[in-house]
């Protein structure tokens, strides 16, 4: 299956060469490395985890007008067009569909062991440092304010209410980026998501500090 691995790598990185920074070929390899990483400790169908992992943001909604179909669609029909498993190829497709933060503020009706890895992977990459460089370049990418202080962090209740949000970037800590260490599935990842979570509420410290001159 390694050439099945190296067509996929090979087809992801000419699909994002032009993506933004923080959806492009970097972090899928960072995202392909924490499922890899995750494996080492977990049973699971290996290649199904990383052929997700390589794919899950081949066409992200948030760049397609919101249609959450068409990444599980073109993933599908490359695995396809390259030979993979009809079975193979729709375990991928359910994983690309079903693991984001937003998915989860809905109804899940599909669930396996390769999901829970590959979302941990991926979220791992939305924390920490990385992820607090991520978030402020896409709050850049859509021209939004650092912060506002009259604009309050909320529970978003569903997947629209998030998808449509337009806050910013700091409240999105608070709407997202904090939440996730409590949402691990796996025992590497939980160990992860400890240091990076404490290290963006120090990051958050020193932001407020220095936005109201403390510091």
């Amino acid at each position: 299956m390694q050439h099945t691995i190296d067509l996929t790598v090979a087809f992801v990185q000419d699909r994002l060469k032009f993506a933004e920074s923080g959806h492009d070929w970097w972090h899928i390899q960072r995202v392909w490395n924490n499922t890899k990483l995750i494996l080492q400790s977990e049973q699971a169908d290996n290649i199904v985890c990383e052929l997700a992992a390589l794919l899950h943001d081949i066409a992200d909604s948030k760049f397609h007008d919101g249609d959450e179909t068409i990444g599980p669609r073109v993933a599908g029909e490359f695995l396809a067009s390259i030979g993979v498993d009809k079975l193979m190829v729709e375990h991928v497709q359910q994983i690309i569909l079903n693991m984001s933060f937003k998915a989860s503020l809905g109804e899940i009706s599909f669930h396996s062991k390769e999901l829970e890895i590959v979302q941990d992977a991926d979220r791992l990459d939305a924390i920490g440092a990385i992820g607090i460089a991520r978030a402020f370049n896409y709050g850049g990418y859509k021209n939004r304010e650092i912060y506002n202080p009259s604009i309050k962090p909320i529970k978003h209740q569903n997947k629209e209410e998030y998808k449509n949000t337009s806050a910013p970037t700091i409240n999105h800590f608070y709407e997202k980026l904090l939440l996730l260490k409590d949402k691990m599935n796996t025992a590497t990842a939980k160990g992860l998501a400890e240091q990076r979570h404490a290290f963006m509420e120090k990051y958050l410290q020193q932001f407020y500090a220095e936005w109201e001159g403390k510091c």
